[in-house]
């Protein structure tokens, strides 16, 4: 299916996950916004997917970076239709709890978490204005309570906990209005974060969150967390 018309923003879009989110989605015939906190790695990025994608500076972590990020975004394009939240950090190693860096706590959940829903904030009412949205929040399954078997990556774990219960609360307030929200576990992937030893190449992790960014019209699937295309219990 093509998706012409549509422009998708893709945090964290520069390396890994995010950029072959771009690429894919690009190849669906969207024009993506790249968005990444270094503007040379967003171009960088942008030449790799093609004429499609277009470079956006943004910082999650600053609320008015998102403001100004999401503003210069629509003199662009005129709206966001499709946001992948896919900007992510994990810092904790094999820390276990309680003994957890504060620090590495809050700039966890400052990107992880309180990041997505700044971008979140800013972007949602625009397609909610239009009628269509897919919102895509990159989670992981060490976030879901029903699969959580060990303490280890305590802070990454917790923020993606709040990631999937914000998941939840936007699509319970979003339900009838055409924005569709889901969260997406792309599995252990080589990346920057991943490392090289995991054993799903990118195209294999973007999978998933790009078939929920591309729902066609008529498809209610909302509220829901997905690996490989299949639900998975919060």
């Amino acid at each position: 299916m093509r998706h012409g018309s549509r422009t998708a923003l893709v945090t964290g879009g520069a390396r890994g996950i995010g950029l072959e989110i771009g690429r894919q989605l690009a190849d669906r015939g969207l024009r993506v916004l790249v968005g990444a906190r270094r503007p040379e790695a967003a171009e960088e990025a942008c030449r790799a997917i093609g004429p499609a994608a277009v470079p956006l500076s943004l910082d999650v972590t600053s609320a008015g970076s998102v403001t100004e990020a999401v503003r210069e975004a629509r003199e662009l394009t005129g709206g966001i239709d499709v946001l992948v939240n896919n900007a992510g950090v994990s810092l904790d190693g094999d820390l276990r709890p309680p003994h957890v860096d504060e620090d590495i706590l809050h700039t966890t959940l400052d990107t992880n978490f309180t990041g997505a829903w700044r971008v979140a904030q800013a972007v949602v009412p625009g397609m909610v204005e239009a009628g269509y949205g897919r919102v895509v929040n990159v989670t992981s399954s060490y976030g879901s309570l029903a699969l959580m078997d060990s303490g280890r990556h305590p802070a990454y774990r917790i923020s993606k906990t709040a990631l999937n219960a914000l998941t939840r609360m936007l699509a319970a307030e979003l339900a009838g209005t055409g924005v569709l929200v889901n969260a997406a576990d792309p599995g252990w992937t080589r990346s920057g974060m991943g490392g090289p030893s995991a054993p799903r190449g990118p195209r294999e992790g973007a999978d998933t969150p790009v078939w929920l960014a591309t729902l066609p019209d008529g498809d209610g699937t909302t509220g829901g967390l997905f690996a490989d295309r299949r639900p998975l219990p919060w």
